[in-house]
Formats: structure tokens, C-alpha cells, sequence
């Protein structure tokens, strides 16, 4: 890491090069631990040519009821010409009565390399509270130079069917979806026999899968569980990260801290 600064509560941790250093493993810190209604927290990461950088945070994300004002997060990272960027945060836990604006945007240019995910949770399901009011609107938008690899823009609001609708979340209150910037022949099928080899059983209701797009390799999943849809999310990442980034997987230590 070369420079770094910031302004507010947030905070990057102490660098850590577990896998020597060619690849720098950095946690974001939002020490106040939850954000209001009215916060506006935004992070923006470059990766210089040819560098390799894995960015996650230490814990979950925590979005507070509000009163009225909107929380605004977004993270725009652009990342140059044959560098790397893992993008593998913790989940966002949106409490009912919240409101919030999310926002993840990355740029690659030209072969630069991607891998990420984003987890949502609607609600608090462990202490039985449904997403019965309050508003997210969650944007995932992936380009490779200045054109669109994938746009995701979902919007949901306490308490309307469409969470409970077949069509729509069907009762489920995690939504999470992992891209990787690649396009090669049997990448879902190895997903898909990676996660049918978990010796877990599937909870009620739970659907994972994978698609591959044009430049993009899309896995979502629909269910009860956080820890589920990390779980899943970690096996591809484990599949893929040897394949497309020739490195085995290296876990960040942040992720049991």
C-alpha cells in the first residue's frame, strides 16, 4: 500500500502480506459499528498496475432505524491495467426502520482481474425480526474499460410482497451475489460440484447458483443464512482464486478476528 488517508470513522487497518508481498491484505474499520440514518460513509481504492490487493472488513455491516434521513455507503474502486482486486466484505444487516443507499461500483481497465461478492441481509432473522419497514436500495455495478459487465440495482421496501412473492425473495431474508470478470468453459460447472460436495444440509428454501455471462462469471443466493451464503461464497472463491489468479486460497485472518 502506498498511500492511504481518511476522513471520519473510517478506517484502514495495519497491511498485513500473509502471502509475501506481492499481495496486500487490507480490513476497512468502521469503529462506531453501526450506521443512522443520515451517516454517509464512502470508500474509493486504486490499484496501481499490476499490484494485488484483497479488501474485506473485520465484522458485519449494522444499518440503524431511522427517523427519516437516508444512510449512504458507497465504495467506488478502480483497478489498473494487470492488477488484481479481491473485494470480499463482511455482510450488510439492515435493521427494519432502516433506510439505506448502497452503492459498490468497479472499474477495470483493460486485464485487470476481479473477484467479489456482496451479502445482504433484510432484517435481523437470529433475533426473529422480519424487514416488515424501512427502504434499501442496493447497486453492484461491475465495467471493464467504461463498458458494463454487470448492473445490478435492487430495491426493497418493508413490508411489500415482493419479498415474499415466488418472483421475488420468497420469504428469505438473505440476498448475496458474487461476480469474478472471467469467461472460461466449465467455470459453473465446478462451481456447482463445489457446492453440492458441502456435507451440510441445505436449509429450507435456500437456492444457490451460477451463470456465465459474457465477461462475467455471476453466483447469487437466496436464503435464511449470513453464514450460509459466506459459506458458499468462500468454496467458489476457493475454486476460482487458483484457476484465474494462479494463487491458492489464502483466507484473511481478519475474517476470524
Amino acid at each position: 500500500m502506498t498511500h492511504c488517508a481518511h476522513r471520519g470513522p473510517l478506517q484502514v487497518q495495519r497491511p498485513l502480506y500473509p502471502e509475501g508481498e506481492a499481495v496486500c491484505h487490507i480490513a476497512i474499520l468502521h469503529p462506531p459499528g453501526g450506521v443512522v440514518g443520515g451517516d454517509e460513509l464512502r470508500i474509493e481504492a486504486s490499484l496501481e498496475s499490476d499490484s494485488h490487493a484483497l479488501l474485506t472488513t473485520p465484522a458485519a455491516g449494522k444499518f440503524y432505524r431511522s427517523a427519516g434521513p437516508f444512510a449512504r455507503q458507497s465504495q467506488c474502486l478502480t483497478v489498473a491495467p494487470g492488477a488484481t482486486l479481491e473485494w470480499l466484505p463482511q455482510e450488510n444487516i439492515v435493521y427494519a426502520g432502516a433506510r439505506l443507499h448502497s452503492q459498490t461500483r468497479i472499474d477495470l481497465q483493460d486485464n485487470a482481474h476481479f473477484i467479489g461478492w456482496e451479502i445482504l441481509c433484510l432484517g435481523r432473522p437470529a433475533a426473529g425480526e422480519r424487514f416488515t419497514t424501512g427502504e434499501c436500495r442496493q447497486i453492484f455495478e461491475l465495467y471493464r474499460a467504461g463498458e458494463p459487465l454487470y448492473l445490478e440495482h435492487g430495491r426493497y421496501t418493508g413490508g411489500e410482497g415482493m419479498l415474499d412473492a415466488r418472483w421475488g425473495l420468497q420469504g428469505q431474508p438473505v440476498t448475496a451475489t458474487l461476480l469474478c470478470a472471467a469467461t472460461r468453459p466449465g467455470l459453473v460447472e465446478i462451481l456447482r460440484a463445489g457446492w453440492e460436495s458441502l456435507a451440510t444440509t441445505t436449509p429450507p428454501g435456500e437456492l444457490v447458483t451460477a451463470t456465465q455471462l459474457d465477461g462475467c462469471l455471476v453466483g447469487r443466493y437466496l436464503g435464511p443464512s449470513t453464514a450460509r451464503a459466506r459459506q458458499l461464497f468462500t468454496v467458489a472463491w476457493r475454486l476460482l482464486r487458483p484457476m484465474l489468479l494462479d494463487r491458492p486460497a489464502c483466507p484473511s485472518r481478519f475474517w476470524t478476528t
